[in-house]
């Protein structure tokens, strides 16, 4: 059952991805109307909501934009820093509502970040936790470090929870900016595609969720069957 749950959510997390990235290549491909860059979009956001201790750079890779509460910089993806479409606006807003969330001290994202350091031990011992403790419990009845494994996938489970409100909220505050904004987004059809492009993206943090959901019953269920 746990293997058919688990092989479900990863066809639906494959469908997503697709369906993702071919919005994502659509939109990419429509220009914005004003002509601005998603570093000039970003920049305007930030002025527009008076935060001026951050920072836009570009980084290296594709879909790897991501706002670093620690050092105060909205990070764009080239496609996005340079890009003039409704794909690179959209992403940048969504990357500077991160942003808004910080300097307005939104719970949820200061939950997120507190988590982080949990995380990445948790991050750095599951695998041979999960993978040894599986053998071991399977062999010779020892269950302690799948326990340990398990434990380490609840910790991630919960971020990727915690996560959602967060990739969400960005989003709205995002939308909410490119709507009042008639500056950066003339027509009515370009939020639209916006809204479509940040709702797909927001899609794929649920199907994270749900298949980190997922793995965790998975494990959980073989540790609690053998130890009875």
């Amino acid at each position: 059952m746990g293997l058919i749950l688990f092989g479900a959510v990863a066809l639906i997390g494959f469908l997503v991805q697709w369906r993702f990235k071919s919005k994502f290549k659509k939109y990419s491909e429509i220009a914005l109307s004003s002509g601005l860059s998603g570093a000039e979009v970003a920049k305007k956001m930030l002025t527009d909501n008076a935060i001026y201790d951050v920072e836009i750079i570009s980084v290296d890779g594709q879909l790897t934009d991501h706002y670093n509460p620690e050092n105060r910089t909205v990070n764009l993806s080239p496609d996005v820093y340079h890009g003039r479409s409704i794909a690179a606006a959209a992403v940048a807003a969504h990357e500077c509502g991160h942003a808004v969330q910080h300097a307005k001290a939104y719970a949820w994202l200061q939950f997120r970040s507190a988590m982080v350091p949990m995380v990445g031990v948790a991050s750095n011992i599951i695998q041979w936790t999960l993978m040894i403790g599986f053998f071991l419990l399977l062999f010779s009845g020892i269950p302690w470090v799948l326990a340990v494994g398990v434990g380490a996938l609840a910790i991630l489970t919960i971020f990727s929870f915690i996560t959602l409100p967060v990739e969400f909220d960005a989003s709205r505050r995002a939308l909410a900016w490119l709507q009042t904004d008639k500056g950066i987004m003339q027509t009515s059809l370009e939020n639209q595609q916006a809204k479509d492009a940040l709702w797909w993206a927001a899609m794929t943090y649920v199907v994270a969720a749900l298949s980190s959901l997922a793995t965790l019953v998975y494990y959980a269920s073989m540790l609690i069957g053998r130890r009875n």
